[in-house]
């Protein structure tokens, strides 16, 4: 796994256990020692959790193009290409039975 993915993940996984009484928490702690006024407890905590959601949006597409990427370099289908084949057998099936019916001789 690249160092890449595995940065990510524990990023991903950070912000993912990272809940609102959490950040609400640490703001207050904040708060108490005087490093964040009360007016702006609120928006502070907004702020983070919009953040935080960014966070995990942007985690959740580097991990889907992680994994697109490795099922490529281990070339195995898609969903897509799959279901392609499967119409292009139905196709040659559908081909072959008239075939097989229009030379029957009965």
């Amino acid at each position: 796994m690249s160092d890449l993915l595995k940065k990510a993940i524990s990023l991903g996984w950070g912000l993912t256990i990272v809940s609102k009484e959490k950040v609400e928490s640490i703001v207050d702690e904040l708060v108490r020692r005087g490093e964040l006024a009360p007016s702006e407890s609120k928006q502070f905590v907004e702020r983070l959790i919009d953040k935080g959601a960014e966070e995990q949006e942007r985690f959740k597409e580097l991990v889907n193009e992680q994994v697109r990427t490795v099922m490529q370099g281990m070339g195995l289908a898609t969903v897509k290409e799959v279901e392609e084949l499967k119409r292009r057998v139905a196709e040659l099936e559908n081909r072959s039975a008239e075939s097989a019916s229009e030379s029957d001789p009965s």
